[in-house]
Parts: C-alpha cells; structure tokens; sequence
C-alpha cells in the first residue's frame, strides 16, 4: 500500500472541518489540480474519524475520498467511520438489537450532524457507506504504524491472518454486534483504544455532556503505580481517584507498547497545547480540531524516530460572533 521513497504528511481527525483541512493542505504545500488536492513529492495519511461534529462533513469527505482515489492519500477508519456503519447495518439474528449500533438518544447525538447533512444527498451517503469498508483498520508499513486508537500486536495479528490488508467486511462489522466477540474486542481496542472502570462505582462527566463510568488509559506506560499516571484523556481525574494505587491484577491487565518498537501514529484522544511528540516512537494527532483547537500533521520522511520540529499545524477559527 505504500510507497518506502515517498513522505507522508499524516493527518489527525477532521471531524467534518473541511476548510480548516484546506488551509492545513495548502499550508503543507499540496494544492487543488482537477478537484484533487495534490502534492508532487508527498502524500496524506488520514487517521480515520472524518465524519461527525463538524459543520461540513459531506465536503470533508468528498475531498479525503477524493484524494484517496487519486492515490494522492490513504485514510484509515475510526471510532466514528465504524459507528456510521454500525448505526445503518442490521444487527445478525440473535444477537438481541437490531442495528450493530442501537438507536440510542447517546447514540444519535453523536451521528446527528452527519446524518442531517446527508438528507437531502441520499446516493452520496450510500457510496460513502460502501467506501468506509475500503478503510483500513490499521497500516503496517514496517518503520512505523498507523491506527486509530492503539496498537494491539494480540488483536492486529490474528486480525491480519482474516483480512490481511486491515479492511473487513460487512460479517466482521456484524459480528461485532456480539459483546466479547474477536470483533467487538477489535473494533473496541483498535479504534477506541484501552479504558479502566472508575473505581467504587464512580462515574464522571466529560465537557461534551457524556457521563462514563471508564476512563480512558495510556497503552505505552512501562511502570505506572497510581491511576493518575495511566490516565490518558481530556478530562481529569479527581484527584482522589488519581491518587489511588494501582493493584497487581490491574498492572498486569494493562497493555505495554513498548520503546524500542516502530513510530506510532494515532488520532482519537483529544489532546491540547503544543503539538510534541508523546515519545520518541509514538505520537497522537488529534488536537480537538472540532472544539477549536488545532489540525494537526506530522511531516515523515525516512526519520525512524519523531522529530519535534516536524509537527505543523492550523488553529481552527471561531466563527464570527453576531454584531
């Protein structure tokens, strides 16, 4: 799938900003010839969660999509690329729901841009469907790794013996509609990454209104001794709660990508300030662009480690207040 004598310029969650993701193109040095952003030397890497929250979600695809199919960009699938399919796939008999995503008020809030900026494009939003199944669930190009969430060698490799290319199909998609299936803990670890349950019941609030009962953990974390030190998410924890040591049983559950393994790239997490690497192999690209913040790239060329310098970004900007 990949070119070794080309660079990449990989892109963070677009979340349906599709002029921000001009402006960032444009500033990367790519430029529209024949509808297609384009670069003579470079090509894009888009982790995945394109569609949903952002004000233009159909152009936003449209101009990935369109990229894709040039061979001017490859884009892999995210949490909310496997929802959109989930939210319009039935459920397999017995399997006690009737979407591979339920119907739910949650569910809905979260899907309601996308799907009201498709209404009035019907063909539009059965051929981006069919495409979300060309998407990737992870790219392996040797030096260094491409995945939504987490790296999972327990889950990628079996998961590579089915679909040796990342992309599955619309049985694996079902399947995942059984909870603890290969497909569930695929699309659950790949995509969304690890959590831990909140300790004594606890739940918490995040800034988008949603009130979870886990918290999302670091996977890279060599030796962690409270839940303060693995957690890994916008939202803190109390600090009580961070104060709380970690048990044995808990330590060893939790999921180690190691130093020496190749560079790592992910989006999904929501991060803020400066774009940097999280260590010298991994790197998160996902600087809340929708909650204006930033679009994030990193320009990789032949480096077998992150450099510092090589992060470019394009505050997204507020619209106008009313006068």
């Amino acid at each position: 799938m990949l070119d070794p004598a080309r660079s990449y310029d990989l892109i963070g969650d677009v979340h349906g900003c599709a002029h921000t993701l001009e402006r960032l193109l444009d500033q990367l040095g790519y430029s529209r010839h024949g509808g297609v952003w384009r670069h003579p030397r470079r090509m894009a890497l888009f982790l995945g969660d394109i569609v949903d929250r952002g004000p233009r979600i159909r152009e936003a695809l449209h101009l990935v999509h369109d990229m894709v199919e040039a061979g001017q960009a490859l884009c892999i699938m995210g949490n909310h690329e496997f929802n959109v399919l989930g939210w319009a796939t039935p459920a397999p008999p017995g399997s006690g729901r009737r979407h591979v995503r339920e119907h739910t008020p949650r569910h809905e809030r979260l899907i309601r841009e996308t799907l009201q900026q498709f209404e009035a494009h019907p063909d539009d939003w059965r051929a981006f469907l069919d495409w979300f199944y060309e998407l990737p669930l992870f790219i392996d190009a040797g030096r260094f790794r491409v995945v939504h969430a987490c790296w999972d060698t327990g889950l990628i490799e079996p998961l590579r013996a089915l679909y040796a290319d990342g992309r599955i199909d619309e049985h694996f998609l079902q399947a995942a509609a059984v909870p603890g299936s290969f497909a569930c803990q695929v699309f659950d670890r790949l995509l969304r990454g690890t959590d831990m349950r909140l300790p004594h019941g606890l739940t918490l609030t995040s800034d988008d209104g949603f009130t979870r009962a886990f918290f999302r953990t670091k996977f890279w974390e060599e030796n962690p001794q409270t839940y303060g030190d693995i957690v890994f998410q916008p939202d803190a924890l109390p600090d009580h709660v961070a104060r709380t040591p970690l048990s044995e049983s808990e330590k060893a559950g939790l999921l180690l990508y190691g130093p020496k393994e190749p560079m790592l790239f992910v989006g999904h997490y929501w991060r803020s300030g400066k774009p940097a690497p999280i260590r010298p192999n991994l790197a998160c690209l996902d600087y809340s662009a929708v909650m204006y913040g930033k679009l994030v790239a990193y320009r990789l060329d032949q480096e077998t480690r992150l450099d510092p310098g090589k992060f470019v970004w394009v505050e997204v900007e507020r619209p106008e207040a009313p006068k």
